[in-house]
């Protein structure tokens, strides 16, 4: 059941209304569950029971841990990590590590042919996995328990988050659930705009405008130009970003009609100085989980230089296979782990530079994190290694073709004024929050602008597309 379907807009309304019934607190989480549950299974019956099977094992799991010491702790921790990732493997990495065995054992001169597993990926399985970790991580930390499973089921099959995101936390969500939720009426409608903006990111910049640009590209990259690569590479870049961003906002204003906060998910990445800064910018709730579960675990910062760049780059390659069960994403981590590596070796030198703290070398660190951006998102959107290097000789000129001509002018030219207009409104909120800008907008305007999104939205005629991070 996508957002921008009119199956989810009937969905919402019988779900909201029921949530503004005077029916006791417990009664509502109870409501806010079953519809949950029923958004869950509209994709797949099949995919409730391995969501339930990882409620139910966690649940148990933390409640124990705070009867036992130390090694049970670590024991039970183990059981909740194999279930859990024991799942995400068999289901998202299974037909990966089968054909990569094969091809293994074909270098070694063994015939070995294993049969695919055909296996369907449940949608939001790496979300909600990473998100049910946390809470027994805590536990095994030594964070205190939740006493109520009702509310322990609620966070992790909540529908706005559950299929792609924000990985949201326990110490977030769980303490929304004490006293009743209901939205005020300017958070209804705070709730109501974010959701509009959020299917006007997806629907008409995403899908409509770039989302066409970026398939002629990526289908046909043994034969296009530089400008047409070029185009192809910006168009994914902001269709990535307008694609899931769209879908965080929507999902935190859905939340916020029925009176709970989640947890910001993007703000203005692109226009980060440095990679260290953009991760803290893109997919926050992701890049800060991998922060503080792998990379601290993994020893962080806290063993030299050495170990802090193993760790740094070891985290960013799991990050990437988190993505996808393919090379590429493997490869796009891998590229974003050798960037902040390389930031990090290079900051002693470049933040003792007077001239790169001004404007024009605030402008410089934007651009040179941008185009790398750009430049890793090739093998983000690659299906093989074979299309992303077509794509990237094509952008350094090394097709013999002519500079354009797959795409069209007016495709090149709306993904170049797209991809300018991006850049300059995320520079110009890099440090100020989108509602704080909005309520200084004459009421007049704040209509007018909505009203015009409205009407993007419905006229829009492209083909709908599911949201590109349903697939991790």
């Amino acid at each position: 059941m996508l957002f921008n379907s009119l199956g989810f807009v009937l969905f919402f309304a019988v779900a909201l209304g029921l949530h503004y019934l005077p029916l006791p607190w417990r009664v509502r989480k109870l409501n806010l569950v079953v519809a949950s549950s029923l958004f869950y299974a509209a994709w797949n019956p099949l995919y409730l029971v391995l969501l339930w099977i990882s409620i139910c094992v966690d649940w148990h799991i933390a409640t124990r841990m705070v009867r036992f010491h130390a090694r049970t702790r670590k024991r039970l921790l183990l059981v909740s990590l194999v279930v859990n990732l024991g799942m995400l493997c068999v289901f998202k990495y299974g037909n990966f590590l089968s054909e990569n065995v094969a091809a293994l054992a074909s270098l070694l001169g063994l015939h070995y042919h294993p049969s695919p597993l055909d296996l369907i990926l449940p949608v939001g399985i790496s979300f909600y996995t990473f998100e049910t970790l946390s809470y027994t991580i805590d536990a095994y930390r030594g964070e205190p328990v939740w006493t109520s499973f009702l509310d322990f089921v609620l966070f992790l099959t909540f529908f706005p988050h559950l299929v792609a995101g924000p990985i949201v936390r326990p110490h977030d969500f769980l303490p929304q659930c004490t006293t009743p939720t209901r939205a005020n009426g300017a958070q209804l409608g705070w709730g109501l705009t974010l959701l509009t903006l959020g299917l006007f990111e997806k629907v008409v910049i995403a899908d409509g405008t770039l989302a066409p640009a970026v398939d002629l590209v990526f289908q046909q990259s043994p034969r296009i130009g530089v400008v047409d690569a070029w185009c192809g590479a910006l168009a994914f870049s902001g269709q990535v970003f307008c694609d899931f961003a769209g879908y965080s906002t929507c999902a935190i204003g859905v939340a916020l009609c029925f009176g709970f906060v989640l947890p910001d998910n993007f703000n203005c990445p692109y226009a980060s100085i440095g990679f260290s800064e953009f991760w803290r910018r893109w997919h926050i709730s992701l890049s800060t989980w991998l922060r503080d579960y792998l990379y601290v675990s993994l020893g962080g910062n806290r063993a030299g230089p050495a170990r802090t760049y193993a760790n740094l780059f070891i985290t960013m390659l799991l990050g990437g296979l988190w993505h996808g069960a393919s090379w590429t994403f493997v490869a796009w981590g891998g590229l974003h782990g050798i960037y902040l590596v390389g930031e990090r070796a290079l900051r002693p030198i470049v933040s003792g530079r007077e001239a790169l703290r001004g404007r024009a070398g605030r402008s410089l660190g934007v651009a040179l994190t941008f185009v790398l951006t750009t430049v890793a998102w090739v093998f983000f959107r690659s299906t093989s290694f074979h299309a992303a290097f077509d794509v990237l000789s094509a952008m350094r000129g090394a097709h013999d073709t002519p500079a354009f001509g797959v795409v069209g002018f007016r495709n090149v030219v709306a993904v170049f004024l797209i991809s300018a207009a991006m850049l300059a409104l995320q520079w110009s909120l890099r440090n100020r929050t989108l509602a704080s800008v909005v309520r200084r907008m004459p009421w007049q305007a704040r209509g007018a602008l909505l009203a015009a999104v409205l009407v993007l939205i419905l006229t829009e005629t492209g083909v709908d597309r599911a949201f590109i991070y349903f697939q991790f």
